[in-house]
């Protein structure tokens, strides 16, 4: 039996860990300048946490914005928390790092997209399919939020 080299899997470990970082970072310190988050979730995950309001609505995926408002922003190996407002009203999060799908910060242009394989072996790992898209389409968020498009960085050169 021949043994591969997991580059796929491998890098989609390291992005989780730059996201972690970041937000262990932000958890210390704030958010700097104009730096602000958009973070799309799977809201099926198994591990996620959110009220059952939110859930009804978002049934297969959700997008927070983490800009002017949040707060127990508390980042662990799995996962973060967070509170955020909907409409006035504050509500706890937890997303865990592998029902992230896109991680953009549109002040610098940076994003991150991980999506599922196709194949049988999707259960089992995901892999990133990186393509520029546009950015999120999230409720009450200032115009110019949306107004850049993210970079994204491309795995494809990686796989076989």
């Amino acid at each position: 039996m021949s043994r591969e080299i997991d580059y796929g899997n491998l890098m989609h470990d390291a992005m989780r860990g730059l996201i972690r970082k970041v937000l262990l970072d932000v958890a210390d310190r704030g958010l700097p300048g104009e730096h602000h988050f958009f973070i799309t979730f799977d809201t099926s995950h198994p591990d996620a946490e959110l009220a059952d309001w939110l859930s009804d609505r978002y049934p297969g995926e959700m997008t927070v914005v983490m800009q002017h408002w949040y707060d127990g922003l508390d980042v662990t190996e799995e996962g973060f928390s967070i509170t955020l407002n909907f409409g006035d009203a504050p509500e706890p999060l937890y997303i865990p790092y592998d029902a992230i799908r896109t991680f953009v910060d549109p002040s610098v242009e940076f994003g991150l997209r991980f999506e599922q394989q196709e194949n049988e072996e999707a259960d089992k790992s995901e892999t990133q399919d990186l393509e520029p898209e546009p950015q999120p389409d999230v409720p009450d968020t200032p115009k110019e939020a949306k107004s850049k498009d993210a970079e994204i960085v491309s795995l494809d050169s990686f796989r076989k």
